[in-house]
């Protein structure tokens, strides 16, 4: 409903089902935060990887940059949605981020597999940390976290496959079939 205070000013009243709390809220801007920041290590490591296999560590790093910048859309997105003001500043990242800070200087190409991996797995461990909390207040913004750690843990998984010697890393697999 829009009500007329005079010729130049409106006022706009709505009244939405559902508004995040100020904890759901948090979640979410924590969560942004950290997929900005994978979103530009994954720039900074792409410009600046070298080394073996850097051809398909720097396209993979693609994959990473696109599904980071497209996560964190969504998660604003849905801030909105939410009535909440997504915070994606440079100064925000850099201050709020919970992933390990990433060199600005070239890096080999099996140091830049453990440092994406790192990132990819704090991002996944916000998820994860916020996932009941958020499930409990908005299962529909814990459906996007879902969506969110499934593909995050995937690529963790296969960018570490690029270090891992079968059976003697860690963590070792857990084998069903040998049970």
């Amino acid at each position: 409903m829009t009500e007329t205070m005079d010729r130049h000013q409106t006022v706009h009243s709505s009244h939405p089902p559902f508004r995040a709390s100020e904890q759901l809220a948090a979640h979410l801007q924590a969560l942004l935060v950290d997929l900005t920041d994978l979103h530009l290590q994954g720039k900074q490591a792409h410009w600046n990887v070298v080394g073996k296999n850097f051809r398909d560590l720097h396209l993979q790093l693609d994959e990473i940059i696109d599904d980071a910048r497209t996560f964190a859309d969504t998660v604003a997105e849905r801030m909105r949605a939410l009535y909440v003001t997504p915070d994606a500043r440079a100064a925000t990242v850099a201050h709020q981020s919970s992933l390990p800070a990433f060199p600005a200087t070239e890096v080999d190409t099996a140091a830049t597999v453990d440092l994406t991996v790192s990132a990819l797995y704090a991002v996944s461990a916000t998820a994860r940390r916020i996932h009941d909390d958020v499930d409990a207040e908005d299962p529909t913004s814990a459906d996007i976290l879902h969506g969110i750690i499934e593909r995050i843990e995937q690529l963790a998984w296969m960018v570490d496959a690029e270090n891992r010697t079968a059976d003697r890393s860690v963590p070792a697999n857990v084998n069903v079939s040998s049970r």
